[in-house]
């Protein structure tokens, strides 16, 4: 059923949550996990020139310590974590916005899961600061299983009366 597995990656503690649900997901179908950083060229824009912001989209990052450094360390994390549980990683950085690049890569490799973490924000602030996960949703035709940060929060909180599960949907109306 799941081969290859994606998870996206941006070094955070909501993409870090998704991690272990994606590793016991591969670990329990022999799927080999992929991870991807995408350096969000759109919020980059604004803070890089034109040029720098062309050579992200062409994946010259070489030049770019800090954005490579940020970009290794997040995959590696993902890549760490399934090897030391005998999976087969692959690591990948990619430039551009991360829904699109999200699910471009899904579709050029085959993926059959993609599983990501969310800040589980709702209404107004999801409007006004936008979800990956919620645009990867729309974009994609890949089952994406949606971890909500505050499961672990809940977990962690034994008188906490919200009980959040992972959230499992299949994207592209």
């Amino acid at each position: 059923m799941y081969e290859r597995i994606l998870v996206p990656t941006d070094g955070s503690d909501v993409a870090q949550n998704a991690v272990s649900h994606a590793l016991d997901i591969a670990e329990q179908y022999g799927a080999e996990i992929h991870t991807l950083y995408v350096v969000d060229t759109d919020s980059m824009s604004l803070s890089m020139g034109a040029e720098q912001v062309d050579r992200l989209q062409q994946g010259q990052y070489e030049e770019m310590d800090a954005v490579r450094d940020r970009a290794e360390k997040a995959t590696g994390y993902v890549a760490d974590r399934a090897r030391e549980q005998g999976l087969e990683a692959i690591e990948h950085v990619s430039g551009g916005r991360p829904h699109s690049m999200i699910a471009d890569y899904a579709a050029s490799n085959d993926i059959d899961l993609v599983v990501m973490g969310s800040h589980g924000r709702g209404g107004i602030k999801r409007t006004l600061l936008g979800s990956v996960a919620e645009r990867t949703l729309r974009t994609t035709t890949v089952p994406v299983l949606v971890v909500d940060i505050r499961e672990t929060e809940t977990d962690a909180d034994p008188d906490s009366e919200s009980e959040t599960e992972p959230q499992t949907e299949t994207g592209a109306e």
